[in-house]
C-alpha cells in the first residue's frame, strides 16, 4: 500500500471514529451560548402546570399558569397572563385565582407550588428561566462532571450521540453551594450542530437510610427532562421541561408532585431585531 493510500485509508478510519464525550460536550456549551443569543430575538408563550397527587392518589392541589416570556438584554421578563389553581379540602375542590395562596397558617403545597414554580423554571440566573442548576451544559457545570460517550442511536428518527455524566465527586449536602454535585443523567446530542436534543438528569446519590429512618423525610425518582428543538440553523429552543417525583417529609407528608412547561408561539421580537452573534457554530 501506498504511502498515499495509508493516510487517506488513515483519515478515513479517523473520521468514523467518534469523538470524546467532553471534547462533545465542550462543543455543546459553545453552541449554547450562540443559541441562547439568537433565542434573545423571540418572544413565545409558556405554559407552566403543577399538581400534587396524595399518597392514595387523589389530586391534593393544581396550578395552571400562563406566561407571555419576552427577552431582555441579561434575562427575561415573564408576564402571568392566565391563572387557574385549585385544592382539595374536605373531599371538595376548591378553586383560587392568584399565585402563591394559602389556605391555612401551614399550607405545605401552597409554599411549595410556588418555590418549585420560581426555583425550576423562573431561574433568574439563566436565560431561558429554566435553572440552570440541573443540566450540565455549560462549561462552568461541565468542568465538575465526568462524561462518557455511549454510542450513536436512533431517537425519533434522528441520529444522536448518547452521553451519560455524574459528579467528580456526588454529594447531597453540597447541593445548595455546588448543585454539579447532586445530578447526574444522560444528554442526547445532535452530531451535526453539537446541540442537546434531550436532557435528562436523577439525584447522583439517594437520601441517606439514616435520615429516611430517624426523620421519616424521603425523595424518591426525582429527576427532570427538557427537550429542544431546532428551529433554524443553529437556532433551537427548549420547548418542553418537566418531571415527577415522590416527596415524604416528617413522617406525615406524602405528595407525589408532577412539573410541567410547554413553550411555543415563537415570534421575533420588535425590540430585539438586531442581534450580533460573536460565537461560530462550531462543527
Amino acid at each position: 500500500m501506498s504511502p498515499a493510500i495509508a493516510i487517506a485509508v488513515l483519515a478515513w478510519y479517523t473520521s468514523k471514529q467518534p469523538e470524546p464525550a467532553d471534547m462533545i460536550m465542550a462543543k455543546v456549551a459553545l453552541n449554547q451560548d450562540r443559541a441562547q443569543e439568537m433565542r434573545k430575538a423571540f418572544v413565545y408563550h409558556q405554559s407552566l402546570l403543577i399538581r400534587f397527587q396524595r399518597g392514595n392518589g387523589k389530586l391534593a392541589r393544581e396550578e395552571q399558569r400562563e406566561y407571555t416570556v419576552t427577552p431582555l438584554e441579561k434575562g427575561y421578563k415573564k408576564d402571568l397572563t392566565h391563572f387557574t389553581g385549585k385544592y382539595e379540602k374536605g373531599g371538595k375542590m376548591f378553586e383560587y385565582n392568584e399565585p402563591g395562596f394559602e389556605y391555612k397558617g401551614v399550607d405545605i403545597d401552597g409554599e411549595l407550588s410556588n418555590e418549585l414554580a420560581n426555583d425550576l423554571a423562573n431561574d433568574k440566573e439563566s436565560r431561558d428561566g429554566i435553572t440552570n442548576d440541573l443540566f450540565a451544559l455549560t462549561a462552568e457545570r461541565q468542568a465538575k462532571l465526568v462524561f462518557q460517550l455511549e454510542g450513536k442511536e436512533d431517537y425519533r428518527g434522528q441520529e444522536v450521540y448518547r452521553i451519560t455524566f455524574k459528579p467528580k465527586k456526588a454529594s447531597l449536602i453540597d447541593c445548595d453551594d455546588d448543585s454539579s454535585a447532586c445530578w447526574a443523567g444522560e444528554a442526547l446530542i445532535d452530531p451535526h450542530e453539537y446541540q442537546p436534543v434531550l436532557v435528562t438528569t436523577w439525584l447522583a446519590k439517594s437520601v441517606p437510610k439514616a435520615v429516611q429512618i430517624l426523620l421519616g423525610t424521603n425523595i424518591k425518582h426525582l429527576g427532570f427532562k427538557v427537550a429542544y428543538q431546532k428551529f433554524a440553523e443553529g437556532l433551537w429552543f427548549p420547548v418542553t421541561y418537566g418531571g415527577e417525583f415522590y416527596v415524604r417529609g416528617v413522617f406525615f407528608y406524602k405528595r407525589t408532585i408532577a412539573l410541567s412547561v410547554v413553550n411555543s408561539g415563537f415570534q421575533k421580537s420588535d425590540v430585539t431585531t438586531t442581534v450580533s452573534f460573536q460565537l461560530p457554530l462550531i462543527p
